[in-house]
């Protein structure tokens, strides 16, 4: 950990630097336009911009459409040989090394199985559900994950037993690693996501969704003051040096068309700091698009490390103009949600919610509206902020 006086000038250093602010060395890397031979093979010469990188991390920011996890996967395969021998991952690049991949990843196949996990079922029929997914559950097990715990506690699972207990079945057009899922929510949003138990009826949600017929709105606390409703239409593309991450700031052809307009409900004036909760309403349903956009905005959403939002909220990070403006007893100027008087206060996951959808029932054509209600924990944040 960096000496405490250092701790807020180094992460405000990584903030601006993942804003585009500053450039990180590792962001001259070009991006390759590979044409794949007969027999799938790639072969390209590495840019002299890879000197000192390690092979895996490299291949991950030269080739946007392979993650780091598959281009390891290949390297683990044999699939990947350096200047004709077979490579390692951790292998140090000088530049120049004549670099040859074979064929795709092929990471081990997955197939859910049911778990005896509760569902807050918002509205269901034969056709389809609309299931209020808690925050920490992720939607379905990715393709790329390793060890016996990457398919287990996922609303898949929890799906596949209710859909059991009913002597239903869900949609095989996501594959067995994801039946029924017609769309996705981040592991740490929670809201309402629709799933298919038909092919049919997949298919035409589908549909749905592509064509922006089908109403998503998000509910969102966010740092800082939003000055005024808003529509962002920045295309999202992921981040080159941070894989996890997506991003606003890259022009080229791998980022794909975002549009979310915000509409302001209320703004708080606290201690520790100005927020803003907002309803947003989303056309595209791009990876992070809500989180991306509210920080393109210079207004991370609360709890959204991932994006500069700070860890916790502290009575310190707050102006003292403010603090002057809006002194509180002394018990309670420093007492968290929990009532514990010293903590600094924080979320162990995002301020976003998926809180409205609104579409025509694919096979009935009746008009749906579903609402998920704020989780306790988030509307016991906010009342605190409030108060």
């Amino acid at each position: 950990m960096l000496p405490k006086g250092r701790r807020r000038q180094s992460v405000r250093a990584e903030y601006r630097a993942t804003r585009g602010v500053e450039a990180s060395p590792e962001a001259a890397v070009p991006v390759l336009d590979l044409e794949v031979a007969e027999a799938g093979l790639r072969s390209f010469t590495a840019d002299a911009a890879a000197a000192g990188l390690r092979l895996d991390a490299y291949l991950a920011q030269a080739i946007p459409d392979i993650s780091r996890a598959r281009v390891q996967l290949l390297i683990e395969a044999g699939q990947v040989r350096l200047d004709g021998a077979p490579a390692k991952a951790k292998h140090k690049l000088r530049g120049g090394e004549a670099i040859e991949i074979e064929g795709e990843p092929h990471p081990e196949p997955l197939h859910a199985t049911p778990e005896d996990i509760p569902l807050d079922i918002l509205y269901e029929d034969k056709y389809l559900a609309v299931v209020n997914k808690p925050a920490g559950m992720m939607v379905h097990a990715g393709a790329g994950s390793t060890g016996d715990s990457r398919n287990r506690g996922t609303l898949v699972n929890a799906l596949l037993h209710h859909m059991a207990q009913l002597a239903q079945n869900l949609s095989a057009v996501g594959g067995e690693l994801r039946p029924g899922i017609v769309h996705r929510l981040d592991k740490q949003t929670s809201g309402a996501i629709v799933v298919a138990k038909d092919d049919a009826t997949h298919r035409k949600l589908g549909e749905m969704f592509s064509t922006r017929r089908i109403a998503k709105t998000y509910l969102a606390l966010v740092h800082g003051a939003v000055a005024k409703d808003v529509t962002v239409d920045l295309p999202i593309a992921r981040d080159l040096v941070r894989r996890t991450r997506m991003t606003t700031r890259r022009a080229d052809s791998g980022a794909r068309s975002a549009v979310s307009h915000i509409h302001v409900l209320e703004r708080l004036s606290t201690p520790y700091g100005a927020f803003t909760l907002v309803e947003v309403r989303i056309e595209t349903g791009r990876t992070h698009q809500i989180r991306v956009h509210m920080q393109s905005l210079g207004h991370p959403v609360v709890g959204d490390t991932l994006y500069g939002a700070p860890r916790l909220l502290t009575l310190a990070a707050a102006p003292k103009a403010l603090k002057q403006k809006n002194p509180r007893p002394t018990e309670q100027r420093s007492t968290g949600p929990d009532g514990d008087p010293e903590k600094a206060v924080g979320l162990d996951r995002n301020f976003l919610h998926a809180a409205h959808l609104e579409f025509a029932h694919p096979q009935t054509a009746k008009l749906l509206t579903v609402d998920a209600p704020l989780p306790p924990e988030l509307d016991q944040f906010l009342r605190w902020l409030r108060t």
